[in-house]
């Protein structure tokens, strides 16, 4: 089966459209760990917003590495951008993992792991990502 590239843009732009509403209404009933889990989708579905309009991304929850092999393909006032969207998905990566488990050798649960804080700076980074693919996005006619 052959994917559109420009449905797949829009579906993951929808995704992350999506579990931003998610993080949102979480963070409003102090469901610190589900804010973080939907901001984490947040940015892994706007990075492969952008990765989809030069290939199918990969079911990776840490697209940084795509960004990173298609950095020099976008041009050169694009490239900020997607720089500052690596480090996001870079940096909440691997918060898909712990939202769900916590750090289980070390028995703490996702409850104790976090707080108001982590969650608000969790959908501040996811807010962040999903205006630079917005951006790039435009840029390249979606």
């Amino acid at each position: 089966m052959e994917i559109d590239p420009k449905d797949e843009v829009n579906y993951r732009r929808n995704l992350a459209k999506e579990h931003l509403n998610a993080a949102i209404k979480r963070f409003r009933i102090e469901d610190w760990p589900g804010a973080v889990q939907a901001s984490q989708l947040v940015t892994e579905n706007a990075a492969k917003a952008v990765i989809a309009h030069f290939h199918l991304p990969s079911g990776s929850h840490d697209p940084s590495g795509e960004l990173k092999e298609i950095i020099t393909n976008v041009p050169i006032n694009l490239q900020d951008g997607i720089s500052k969207l690596i480090e996001i998905t870079g940096t909440l990566a691997p918060e898909h993992g712990r939202t769900s488990y916590g750090i289980a050798l070390e028995r703490i649960t996702p409850e104790q792991l976090y707080d108001r804080y982590k969650a608000e700076k969790a959908i501040n980074m996811a807010h962040e990502a999903l205006k630079i693919s917005e951006v790039i996005l435009k840029y390249l006619g979606y």
